[in-house]
């Protein structure tokens, strides 16, 4: 078990102790109890981590000490699989060097007008945080020079090789001085990602987060067996059932999150896709919608999910179980955020089952097995809900206006059983018609 130390254990500059500070931190995350030292030494290391362990920090504090604020060149390079990803990174570590001036940190990225990442660059920004394909755009523009970096970052490498940038991540590295440090953070350790460790990394010290503090215990975890031709009613059910503000679904395709979209809107829901096929425009006005809850199911890839923050988000939904155990962690740990409670509920049919055996032995989490809940048990929820409002709107005896319509009716031969049960009736069914026009 690693020893959590505080940061003013780590020999760090006043100004990064005094950034530290302001950001509330006291004591390090263990991925930076362990990485920061041997970072400061200038070795390069493996660090096997998961966004949320505190990663960020665990090699942005350590760039920041590496560099010259008065040199006005590029020092540092970092990669980020997504966009999102790289402003997340990029606002962390303005934050930490905020009293390190005039260090700047550049997020450069596509989706952004490339004329006025130029003009960012001629600046002269000391660290460079980018998607790698806009990275190597750059470089081949002759708008970013590489020459003078003294560290480079692979954050999320193994989602980075996922999506194809292997090719781009050596051409980029090629750029650079071969006598840079050259830090690598994965959650998992393909043998992909060992290949590129020892291509590109000098006798590298390896760092592992144990992984059951990877997992969030304040979030209760649900899970249903279900026939996969059953999932999209069972979830209906589930939203229903709870009625979340905000959730987040989990398919393991692209395709498969569009063709569920399509199926949720088709019933009235108002869901919305997020995956790498979609224009940065579309994603952002996506998210947009989502924070302003005009969207309350976002519907997304785990490489589209990634740098997401959003705090009222109620409940994940693993539409379908994830390849594998870290990734369920990442996911679940969308909700119960900032000290909130959430829920995460897995849906597992056929073969899925042995994939969720598998996290359930890793994350070593309580996760409660539930019955598929039926039509009549979440129409019941409802009617209990209008119940008690009923009896509240009673206990206020404010009804004087409306005795005179009820009684009324009761004199054409009508019993007051029949009166409510018909308003009982005709509320239901004017509150689904009505939702579903709200999610339209």
């Amino acid at each position: 078990m690693t020893k959590k130390l505080t940061f003013n254990e780590l020999n760090l500059s006043k100004d990064i102790l005094k950034a530290v500070a302001d950001m509330g931190f006291e004591e390090a995350s263990p991925i930076q109890s362990e990485a920061i030292p041997v970072i400061l030494q200038g070795k390069d290391i493996i660090g096997q981590a998961m966004t949320g362990s505190g990663k960020t920090a665990a090699f942005g504090i350590p760039v920041i000490e590496a560099i010259d604020p008065k040199q006005r060149f590029p020092q540092a390079l970092i990669l980020c699989p997504i966009r999102e990803l790289a402003i997340q990174v990029a606002g962390e570590i303005n934050k930490l060097s905020k009293y390190k001036a005039p260090l700047a940190a550049l997020p450069i990225y596509g989706g952004q007008p490339i004329e006025r990442q130029m003009q960012a660059l001629r600046k002269g920004p000391s660290i460079i945080i980018g998607t790698p394909g806009r990275v190597l755009d750059h470089i081949n523009r002759g708008t970013l020079n590489l020459k003078n970096i003294k560290i480079a970052v692979l954050d999320e490498a193994d989602e980075m090789l996922d999506m194809g940038f292997r090719d781009d991540i050596e051409a980029i590295l090629r750029n650079t001085p071969t006598t840079r440090q050259t830090l690598l953070f994965s959650a998992t350790m393909p043998a992909a990602i060992i290949h590129l460790a020892r291509a590109y990394l000098k006798d590298p010290h390896t760092i592992r987060v144990a992984h059951e503090k990877l997992t969030v215990p304040a979030i209760e975890q649900i899970y249903f067996e279900i026939e996969s031709f059953k999932k999209l009613d069972l979830f209906t059910r589930l939203i229903d059932l709870h009625d979340p503000a905000l959730s987040i679904v989990f398919c393991n395709t692209k395709r498969r999150v569009d063709d569920l979209v399509s199926d949720l809107q088709a019933r009235g829901y108002a869901a919305e896709a997020i995956h790498g096929d979609l224009t940065q425009q579309k994603r952002n006005k996506v998210m947009e919608r989502f924070r302003r809850k005009e969207v309350d199911i976002l519907v997304a890839t785990d490489v589209a999910a990634r740098g997401i923050d959003v705090s009222d988000v109620e409940a994940v939904f693993n539409f379908e179980i994830p390849q594998d155990e870290e990734s369920y962690v990442h996911r679940i740990g969308r909700t119960g955020r900032a000290g909130k409670s959430g829920k995460a509920f897995s849906l597992v049919s056929g073969g899925e089952m042995y994939r969720f055996r598998d996290i359930k032995r890793y994350t070593k989490a309580v996760m409660t097995r539930l019955p598929v809940p039926s039509f009549q048990e979440v129409e019941e929820v409802k009617i209990n809900k209008l119940l008690t409002t009923i009896r509240k709107v009673i206990g206020e005896k404010k009804l004087e206006q409306y005795t005179p319509v009820i009684e009324s009716l009761l004199k054409d031969d009508v019993t007051s059983l029949d009166v409510a049960a018909t308003l009982l009736k005709m509320y239901m069914q004017a509150t689904t018609t009505s939702k579903k026009a709200a999610r339209r």
